[in-house]
């Protein structure tokens, strides 16, 4: 009967440390998913997330593809592993507070970046934290390049009238940047003695070949049509997708080819490598630096400091600091042609 005893007991011993040993193997990671790596500039930020935590902690990443419920599976694996700490691109920012509850009731940290969720996700969790911009500084600075390069350019005004007519591509609905890089947007403008007549503005979702269909449409019923009255005389942009979109399609009638001279002003936000060559070749007027690397550093810092777990102060150490939102925020820059030194 002893025998049997001492038996059980070394069994349930070995059983105890073999789950540990398990727990302890599982707990080793930070789990990072990205809303959807076929996004420049989420893809930049998922490599440079990559090349920042290389050799510092040990981690999984996944490309959500643009699926909330993809995301959500993956983050409840990430949870089942024992994650020690969570990375979250939102596909959809009004699934924020759904994520947010799968960390709390898990007790794991979480860090969300890039697309801004509401602040009362972030009052509802300690150790919930965010890295980004603030929209308000990006949709300033691509006012003051549209405001700039109109007063500039007398000649852009194509009917005379002291207006820009204009068209606006726009990202996602809901998404709190698309509000704010439209409404915001706008009010800078006219706040810049320059009155604006918006012909149309449409969704193409961030997306490259949604806004050159949406340019083709309009392009052939204002500049390409003989009857119309009104010419888009500037294109805004939400992001650079759209903008470089935006240009396929005025090249395709003519317009912004370097040896032409029809000219229709394109400016986005992002400063992807692809918007910054047509700036300089002098087909988009400008852009706004969305620093993927700043951004990614912070992303790294606070994450290992998580994955350490020697403190849930995740700045502690670091050059970062936290805004009364709990937030890093990491500033815009104007890029224009004039702006050379930030382009190389």
């Amino acid at each position: 009967m002893e025998k049997r005893v001492l038996l059980l007991l070394i069994i349930l011993a070995s059983f105890i440390v073999i789950s540990c040993s398990d727990k302890k193997t599982n707990n080793n990671f930070i789990g990072i998913t990205i809303y959807r790596t076929d996004d420049p500039f989420a893809n930049s930020l998922k490599n440079n997330i990559e090349k920042f935590i290389s050799g510092r902690a040990k981690y999984i990443v996944n490309d959500s593809q643009n699926n909330q419920t993809t995301q959500n599976s993956q983050i409840d694996n990430y949870i089942s592993k024992g994650a020690k700490v969570l990375v979250v691109n939102l596909v959809d920012t009004q699934a924020a507070q759904d994520i947010v509850n799968k960390a709390k009731n898990s007790d794991t940290p979480i860090i969300l970046f890039n697309k801004s969720p509401d602040p009362s996700v972030m009052n509802s969790y300690d150790k919930v934290w965010y890295v980004g911009t603030l929209s308000e500084e990006a949709v300033n600075i691509q006012g003051k390049i549209i405001a700039d390069s109109w007063k500039a350019n007398p000649s852009w005004d194509k009917n005379g009238d002291g207006k820009i007519q204009c068209v606006i591509l726009e990202g996602e609905p809901g998404h709190a940047d698309t509000k704010i890089r439209t409404e915001n947007l706008i009010s800078f403008i006219e706040n810049s003695s320059i009155e604006l007549e918006i012909l149309d503005k449409k969704t193409a979702m961030w997306n490259r070949d949604r806004a050159k269909n949406i340019v083709d449409f309009w392009m052939s019923n204002h500049n390409d049509n003989e009857d119309s009255d009104t010419k888009i005389e500037y294109i805004f942009s939400n992001n650079d997708e759209m903008a470089l979109g935006a240009l396929k399609s005025v090249q395709g009638f003519g317009y912004n080819k370097g040896e032409s001279n029809k000219f229709i002003p394109i400016v986005g936000i992002d400063a992807i490598n692809e918007t910054i060559k047509e700036i300089e070749n002098g087909n988009i007027v400008g852009t706004v630096l969305n620093d993927s690397l700043t951004q990614a550093k912070a992303i790294s810092d606070l994450a290992v400091n998580l994955f350490k777990n020697e403190t849930l102060n995740p700045i502690l150490g670091t050059i970062w600091t936290l805004d009364n939102t709990k937030s890093v925020r990491v500033h815009y820059k104007p890029i224009t042609i004039e702006f050379s030194d930030e382009i190389n």
